[in-house]
């Protein structure tokens, strides 16, 4: 009976200490579950269980495992955020798969995936046929993003007898106060295109942007300064 009492009190303890995990690593780790945070989640897991059916492990024990794993986690996820460098060891990278509306086997490869795996995640956003993709991207948490052709959008163009007019995807230019400057190259822009662009919008130095992306030539380019990040719940 003694036993039962204890391994009672141990999953409480257990039970709310996750609950106060979870809290003290926030949403993101829920919401953008990558490779890293599954198999962190599997490790925690298990060394709860062993901790509930360890006759040797207490409160204590438990209490020691809990904190260190999320003192690593924490620490990983500060290295993420500090040093952009390390995001795509720790987090991935998202991938092009379908780009103007052709597929590109190259990035299937590398990324595993088959044929009938990209059909099911593009039947998971709508999409039924691959003539309808204008641009789909892989996530790093395993979604599929697709941005459908203009003539199958909804409502559709064919549908309001309006031409079809092309379909363009949104190159981020600064992301956390720094050029992309790979994608600046990939869209032909230069430095001081993007410097006189921030002029028109009263910005002066890139380091206050959080977030610009551009969206061709018929488009403004969209900034986000440092001081509207944040607003909101």
């Amino acid at each position: 009976m003694g036993e039962y009492f204890f391994m009672f009190i141990d999953t409480i303890f257990g039970f709310f200490a996750l609950f106060v995990l979870v809290k003290f690593l926030g949403k993101s780790q829920l919401n953008t579950l990558t490779p890293f945070d599954f198999i962190s989640a599997i490790i925690l897991g298990e060394l709860v269980g062993n901790a509930l059916f360890e006759k040797k492990a207490g409160i204590t024990e438990m209490a020691f495992i809990m904190v260190l794993w999320g003192l690593l986690l924490y620490i990983t996820e500060m290295i993420s955020q500090k040093y952009k460098g390390s995001r795509a060891a720790l987090e991935g990278q998202p991938s092009i798969i379908i780009h103007r509306g052709y597929l590109m086997y190259d990035a299937l490869k590398k990324n595993r995936l088959d044929l009938n795996q990209l059909q099911h995640l593009l039947r998971s956003k709508d999409v039924f046929s691959l003539e309808e993709v204008e641009y789909a991207v892989f996530e790093t948490d395993g979604t599929i993003s697709v941005l459908k052709k203009s003539d199958y959008q909804t409502p559709t163009k064919s549908d309001i007898n309006i031409p079809p007019s092309p379909v363009k995807l949104a190159t981020t230019v600064i992301s956390d106060g720094e050029i992309v400057w790979d994608n600046l190259k990939e869209a032909k822009l230069t430095e001081q295109w993007l410097i006189n662009e921030l002029k028109q919008q009263n910005v002066y130095a890139v380091e206050e942007i959080f977030y610009a992306e551009w969206q061709g030539e018929q488009q403004k380019l969209f900034v986000m300064p440092y001081y509207t990040v944040g607003k909101g719940t």
